[in-house]
């Protein structure tokens, strides 16, 4: 049955948010930077960036990167309501849309918050195919001139959701969290159709590696060279 009352979404959400909360709180987060600037969590951390990673993963960037002026694009579809009311008690921004429901829109509010706010994408939702970057966010780094970053995120062993279509992440409680994000990545203006599609399978076997790399660190329990531990802004 699906739930349509906004009251009983916005109440949803404030429940999902608090259990979010607590249960993230658990983990042990380390990161592993090329460049720690691209991170807005630092005050070094210059210019608006546009933030991708797998939409499985986005409790751990909910959790961690709350109040640090980031605007997340969301779709249209009822699943994305309560997620929409999520991500406003964890201090995002959103734009509700994608490249099949509200397109026009979402790209127009993107271009009005990309003045002043980093942007930040699953490039697989909010319908998959899973692990396939969708041309939108290197269209939109393209147009505006903004440096792509890439974030692999990874847990040590996840249960997964059975049946959801990106086989959502959720972390053991007290398990390791692992992040390795790229530097910037500059894509160049004015590409036609070929060029898109470059870059498109370029950034997605990098996404993909990144990932792969994040969730096997997770996984050994191994020190990684120049690791940090990272905490939650706000």
């Amino acid at each position: 049955m699906k739930i349509d009352s906004p009251l009983l979404n916005k109440f949803g959400g404030l429940l999902a948010a608090s259990a979010v909360r607590w249960w993230m709180n658990t983990l042990d987060y380390k990161v592993a930077y090329y460049d720690r600037r691209i991170d807005p969590f630092f005050s070094d951390c210059r210019g608006q960036k546009i933030y991708i990673f797998w939409h499985e993963y986005i409790l751990f960037p909910l959790y961690l990167r709350g109040h640090c002026n980031l605007a997340m694009l969301l779709s249209r579809h009822r699943d994305a309501e309560i997620l929409s009311h999520v991500a406003r008690h964890f201090g995002f921004d959103f734009v509700r849309g994608s490249t099949r429901r509200g397109g026009v829109s979402a790209l127009r509010q993107l271009l009005a918050r990309s003045r002043r706010m980093h942007l930040t994408i699953t490039p697989d939702g909010p319908r998959g195919p899973r692990r396939r970057l969708a041309p939108g966010c290197v269209y939109l780094a393209s147009k505006l001139g903004m440096p792509l970053i890439v974030m692999g995120w990874g847990y040590d062993r996840p249960w997964r959701v059975r049946g959801a279509w990106d086989q959502f992440a959720i972390p053991r409680p007290g398990s390791r969290a692992r992040a390795i994000p790229s530097g910037e990545i500059f894509v160049p203006p004015d590409l036609d159709r070929d060029g898109l599609e470059h870059y498109r399978q370029r950034i997605e076997r990098l996404l993909n590696r990144l990932t792969s790399e994040a969730e096997s660190w997770a996984a050994s329990g191994a020190r990684k060279r120049g690791q940090m531990s990272v905490g939650r802004y706000g």
